[in-house]
């Protein structure tokens, strides 16, 4: 049997996202900035798309921009805000994404930034009363905190925090890379300045994001060249990727109620499965429904002797899962996330994220698969 349980990293792409995709790519080759008629027809797909999500999210298509993906995404809102606002005092959380984490390091290393880290407890809480006494003392701050968390799946108050940052005067940038399509966002009673996605997270192409920038923010290029984007993001838009996003995202809408249900469902008995079938199993991160994220389970376990090789081993049984962050994969520091909440280094951890696709079977499947590997070496 094989199944996969890897869908924070990737989704697979769905049936209607690939038709509409085929059908550009088949009928749709000209370039969406020439002027000529094959143009102006790609253009059209291109703005169309634009329309789609700005729809969605209940703003403005102006205030869409197409990029590469999320971290393409949080690099121009975090390094252009910083830049062009002439922003001296940041911060963030020691449990974003690295494509957040890393470019403010940077910034702070190169002396354009002093950056503040919030205070987390073990279970992946932030201190929010910090961060006000923080802009408090630190007026025009860019603050910058996901919306949920894409290792061990605690969701933020993002309304809260926009709140704050409204009342203090700073600017406000959220990956919302984990959310988005999984949740509705709607921008127009959110007062916040950035937020990003990526199509490849609920069932969209790789390779294609978008970034919303609030109309009251003018910001420069990060990446410069042509006049795309409406002189925004140089380099010719990837038209089929646009296509499939708006399509994935669209679908995701539509289906949202539905697939939440469903897929907190698969969640919430895999929880209690594993709490059978494994003696002191542990999770990381808060596991509430209202307070995590309904596609990611981070599962902490025991058997400390298998530190090494559990993903190994479920690899070899057919099981696709991660320890951590995708992104992280292939290095030897361990994940960034459970060091920050001092998760045991002694117990292994294993994120399972879940789609619309999976079924109780699976999990059967991966929960007997889990006890007999840790039964083996108690």
């Amino acid at each position: 049997m094989q199944v996969y349980f890897d869908n924070a990293a990737t989704t697979a792409l769905d049936p209607e996202v690939i038709k509409v995709m085929i059908d550009v790519m088949d009928n749709n080759f000209g370039n969406p900035s020439s002027i000529h008629s094959h143009g102006r027809q790609v253009k059209t797909i291109v703005e169309k798309a634009r329309k789609t999500i700005a729809n969605l999210l209940h703003v403005s298509p102006a205030e869409i921009f197409f990029t590469s993906g999320g971290t393409e995404a949080d690099n121009m809102a975090i390094v252009r805000s910083i830049t062009d606002f002439g922003i001296t005092h940041a911060v963030t959380t020691p449990i974003e994404h690295h494509a957040v984490l890393h470019t403010l390091e940077e910034l702070q290393k190169a002396g354009k930034v002093h950056l503040d880290l919030l205070e987390v407890d073990e279970k992946g809480n932030l201190n929010i009363n910090q961060l006000e006494e923080l802009l408090k003392g630190n007026p025009r701050t860019f603050v910058s905190i996901m919306h949920a968390n894409n290792e061990i799946g605690n969701l933020n108050d993002i309304h809260h925090i926009a709140e704050l940052c409204q009342k203090y005067n700073a600017i406000f940038h959220s990956d919302t890379v984990q959310t988005m399509g999984h949740y509705p966002h709607d921008l127009g009673n959110l007062k916040i300045d950035f937020i990003t996605g990526a199509a490849h997270k609920f069932h969209g192409p790789k390779g294609v994001g978008f970034l919303y920038i609030n109309a009251n923010n003018k910001i420069k290029p990060l990446i410069y060249g042509g006049a795309q984007e409406r002189n925004m993001r140089g380099g010719t838009e990837n038209v089929y990727g646009i296509a499939g996003l708006a399509k994935a995202l669209e679908l995701a809408y539509e289906n949202m109620e539905e697939h939440h249900t469903y897929i907190q469902g698969l969640k919430s008995y895999m929880i209690d499965e594993l709490l059978k079938a494994i003696p002191d199993i542990g999770f990381n991160g808060v596991i509430e429904p209202d307070k995590s994220l309904y596609t990611v389970l981070n599962v902490s376990f025991p058997c400390s002797n298998l530190a090494d090789m559990l993903l190994f081993n479920l690899d070899i049984a057919g099981i696709s899962c991660s320890g951590g962050s995708a992104c992280s994969s292939g290095t030897d520091i361990g994940s960034h996330v459970l060091n920050a909440i001092n998760s045991s280094a002694e117990r292994p951890s294993v994120r399972f994220s879940f789609c619309k696709n999976n079924t109780r079977e699976e999990i059967d499947f991966v929960v007997k698969t889990l006890k007999e590997l840790c039964t083996k070496n108690q």
